[in-house]
């Protein structure tokens, strides 16, 4: 290559830094400059042990976007004098993973250098990927960093995730998003200062809390305000809280519809209806329709709450739920988020018992576990008369003939006699359910007794 080809090159590098963006050219390049995460980066830690002794292992980096998973590893291959090559998982496939391992393999012999394979968003690979890294990791022709946002267990195929050590990342705390605004702001070689950009106290508690602790989020908007602000005579650019709102815009769901937030946030949402809680289930309520969750799905956690753990305490509470489906079914969005409120207050507020849901399973365990014996005979319907001839319904007792409408006689095969799968509860409509059935049972009882008696007096 020419001089004047490497001048160019250098150029042409050197110009691509000034114009990325400010989370990009504000990377940390050292582990000094790098903010949170101590229970990674501390040098009691792991990691950097791991890195002092020279014996780096293959990772992988599970947190929330803009914590620094990819500084980390670029951070990694600098202390380990590795070659880096990155692949976003969205945008690369099997072939790229192979000439990368080709290449590695290539300097591995020629030049001793190791290569660390980042691979951003693994759990976007689907197995067959996955399989295609596997051995490559094993026989330490490659060193995997592997960056996701799910958890691993359930995006990481089991083989490459037992050779690989996980690293949890957590949210940036608002003191350290703080550092991290202030020193892009005063940096004047890679950040603002060059700017000489002032953010008010109000909007820097603004930035910090809608960024939800996302460093790239806050870093980009606060770029965007500076730039949006007008200088004043002297220079100086005054970020107030409406520049930073409207260069915001809006909280960072965090909120994935398919991943693992998913599931928590409706898990929460659930144990808060089920914990009589409607002020917890309200707020995951607004957490899941501000993140776009589908409200369909949601209607239908509050049916199957209705049935479930509310059930025969308030009867009422499935009608409320599947008229709240119908409802948003027939507005849409945003109205829709009006019934699914009151649905959850409703259910959050009525009486509890899982008794019909309790009596179901352990029916269903019997079907399971003991033998299915034959309907009895006079439970069945007599349809021809060579099923009368053989008893069908024989001895059956009509229950509208009987006082009260009811007279006991035995509805389960002959191994379950006297079986009670339902309890009802003593909450709500549950308990004239209960006190129903204790005056039915003993109404029985009582003129079964009689009918001894009586017949004991008259032989």
């Amino acid at each position: 290559m020419s001089s004047s080809e490497s001048l160019f090159e250098h150029g042409r590098k050197v110009q691509a830094e000034k114009d990325a963006p400010l989370a990009e050219r504000m990377r940390p390049r050292t582990f000094d400059e790098f903010v949170g995460q101590d229970q990674i980066v501390d040098p009691s830690r792991v990691l950097l042990k791991s890195l002092a002794a020279g014996r780096m292992p293959s990772v992988i980096l599970w947190g929330p976007p803009g914590t620094g998973k990819t500084t980390l590893a670029r951070l990694i291959a600098t202390a380990t004098q590795a070659d880096f090559q990155p692949v976003s998982a969205v945008t690369s496939g099997v072939a790229d993973l192979r000439r990368i391992v080709s290449e590695a393999r290539d300097r591995k012999g020629m030049h001793q250098q190791a290569t660390i394979l980042f691979v951003d968003e693994i759990h976007r690979f689907n197995k067959a990927q996955q399989d295609v890294i596997l051995p490559h990791v094993e026989d330490g022709t490659v060193t995997f960093i592997g960056a996701t946002t799910e958890n691993p267990s359930f995006e990481v195929i089991a083989p490459l995730l037992s050779r690989c050590r996980v690293f949890t990342l957590q949210s940036l705390a608002p003191e350290q998003m703080e550092a991290i605004v202030n020193r892009a702001l005063s940096d004047q070689m890679r950040g603002l200062g060059p700017l000489h950009v002032t953010l008010a106290d109000d909007a820097m508690d603004h930035l910090v809390n809608i960024a939800n602790g996302d460093a790239r989020i806050a870093l980009n908007a606060l770029e965007t305000a500076a730039y949006a602000c007008t200088p004043d005579a002297e220079g100086n650019r005054l970020i107030d809280i409406d520049t930073i709102a409207d260069a915001l815009q809006r909280r960072s769901p965090m909120y994935d519809k398919a991943g693992e937030s998913h599931y928590d946030t409706i898990s929460a949402f659930i144990k808060s209806v089920r914990g009589s809680s409607p002020d917890g289930a309200l707020y995951w309520l607004a957490r899941m329709i501000e993140s776009g969750e589908d409200p369909l799905f949601i209607a239908r956690r509050l049916v199957i709450l209705a049935s479930e753990d509310i059930g025969l305490a308030e009867p009422q509470a499935l009608s409320v739920a599947m008229a709240a489906q119908q409802a948003v079914h027939f507005l849409g969005m945003p109205e829709g988020r009006i019934p699914l409120a009151e649905a959850t207050v409703y259910l959050a507020t009525a009486p509890k018992s899982n008794s019909a849901y309790a009596a179901l399973n352990q029916a269903m365990r019997d079907v399971r576990e003991q033998a299915n014996e034959p309907v009895p005979i006079h439970l069945r319907n007599a349809v021809t008369g060579m099923m009368k001839d053989m008893g069908y319904g024989k001895d059956y007792k009509y229950s509208h003939d009987y006082g009260g409408h009811f007279e006991e006689q035995e509805y389960l095969p002959p191994s379950l006699k006297g079986r009670r799968y339902y309890q009802p509860s003593e909450e709500g409509a549950e308990q004239e359910i209960g006190q129903r059935l204790n005056r039915w049972w003993s109404a029985s009882h009582e003129r079964g007794s009689g009918s001894q008696t009586s017949e004991g007096k008259n032989p």
